[in-house]
């Protein structure tokens, strides 16, 4: 199981940071790793001892920043580069805004030297609360450990220890007693428990959302018929499309891809022996603009028009419902990529009868933001059979490799060699447009 990866954030000698780093070491904390140590302060204590153990750090000041926009921007940015799942503050002097700890909704933590709701909020750190305690004559008092929300000290509580008040405390010594009987014991043991959470919602979610490998579920399919995959390389962050095509009959098998100006057509192989073209025979890759269109039919020239009219891919899709192929329905698969400088995003459709008389046609679109190395696979069919059973589920989620050979290699090489018959592969780079492809067909 992956850990948790932890970033405490502190603003001083860093001794809670110490606590976290001990506790890592002796198996209190296990399901969390303290992976980076941010600073507010570039000559904070905290840092050396971050170094001493081997972990990264960063400073962000916010008097540098110039505004706290630009000082939680900054921290972002370095938290999202180096993977953050979760916060620790652990002596951290700066109040996060709303904005900040909606990124880490129920990831933040932080540690306050009193049994919140005593002495507490805006205002109420460090010595300072210890000294609000024995001003007011509490015989007890402690430390809790709470979620970060928009409310200083206001997050739900993870944790408390309490403390007792000693007759001839100064707010020095009971400082130092809360430290060493409370923030040191609670603070670690509530990063595991939230790490712990972490870890679990990670796997669980993994589970539900696993990232399949496409050789074997083509391997496993003797007949998934025309497949679409779009999704984007891991490193290279190339928009990436593939299209192919199967066939069972003499009819379907008698094609070939060609290419024409950067754009993807099927046709005969042999055009003595066409039957039926109207269903086999169309453009199944075409630009507009920064848009990419790949469709299993004459679908692609109707989003085509629709797009240069200044209408919307789904809008073109209306207009249109599945294959009128008796008994099976055949359902109309169609993607869109939509390039915009260096990002990209993209859309899947398929359209498919909703009953075994072909009455009713469903519409469903799905709409991703790109991920690295990860793609949507959606197919015609389910498997075999008489009649062809209809591709039921959404997309599924398939890993996609940054080489486009190896991934040409794989769709290829695994899909059933009776019945394959042609495929096309494209990486484009969204920044420029350029692009590289690769065609196989099995009518050479």
């Amino acid at each position: 199981m992956v850990k948790t990866k932890i970033a405490v954030l502190i603003s001083g000698g860093g001794t809670n940071l110490q606590a976290l780093i001990d506790a890592q070491e002796s198996g209190v904390i296990r399901s969390g790793e303290i992976a980076l140590v941010i600073s507010s302060n570039p000559g904070a204590y905290g840092l050396k001892r971050a170094e001493n153990a081997g972990i990264p750090t960063a400073v962000v000041s916010k008097k540098q920043a110039g505004s706290q926009e630009a000082f939680e921007g900054e921290m972002l940015r370095i938290l999202e580069e180096n993977g953050i799942e979760m916060i620790v503050l652990a002596g951290f002097m700066q109040i996060l805004s709303a904005d900040f700890v909606r990124h880490y909704e129920k990831r933040i933590i932080n540690v306050h030297p009193s049994l919140i709701p005593s002495f507490c909020g805006k205002g109420c750190y460090g010595l300072k609360v210890h000294e609000m305690a024995l001003d007011y004559g509490v015989k007890v008092t402690g430390a809790t450990v709470h979620y970060v929300n928009e409310v200083p000290d206001g997050g739900q509580i993870i944790m408390q220890r309490a403390v007792a008040v000693e007759e001839n405390d100064t707010p020095e010594i009971l400082q130092k007693r809360v430290m060493a009987e409370a923030e040191w014991q609670i603070l670690p043991m509530s990063a595991e428990k939230v790490a712990a959470r972490l870890m679990k919602e990670k796997e669980e979610m993994k589970s539900t959302y696993q990232i399949d490998d496409i050789g074997t579920l083509l391997a496993e399919n003797a007949y998934p018929g025309r497949g679409i995959v779009i999704g984007q390389s891991p490193e290279s962050r190339k928009a990436v499309c593939a299209y192919f095509i199967m066939g069972r009959s003499e009819n379907s098998r008698n094609r070939v891809f060609t290419l024409k100006d950067g754009e993807l057509f099927t046709e005969p192989f042999d055009p003595s022996k066409v039957k039926d073209p109207s269903l086999i025979i169309y453009a199944a890759l075409r630009s507009f603009e920064r848009k990419l269109i790949v469709t299993n039919g004459d679908q692609t020239d109707t989003v085509y028009d629709f797009l240069k009219e200044g209408k919307t891919f789904e809008e073109a899709l209306e207009t249109r419902q599945f294959e009128p192929d008796h008994p099976n329905f055949t359902p109309r698969i169609s993607g869109i990529i939509s390039m915009d400088d260096a990002a990209f995003a993209y859309k899947m459709s398929i359209l498919k009868s909703e009953d075994p008389e072909g009455i009713r046609c469903g519409r469903y679109t799905y709409s991703y933001e790109p991920e690295p190395g990860l793609g949507h696979f959606i197919h015609t069919y389910e498997c075999d059979g008489n009649p062809l059973p209809t591709f039921q589920g959404e997309p599924e989620r398939v890993e996609i490799p940054e080489d486009i050979d190896s991934f040409a290699k794989t769709l290829w090489d695994s899909l059933n060699e009776d019945n394959k018959i042609s495929l096309y592969v494209r990486y484009t780079d969204p920044a420029d447009g350029s692009y590289e492809e690769r065609l196989i067909n099995k009518n050479a």
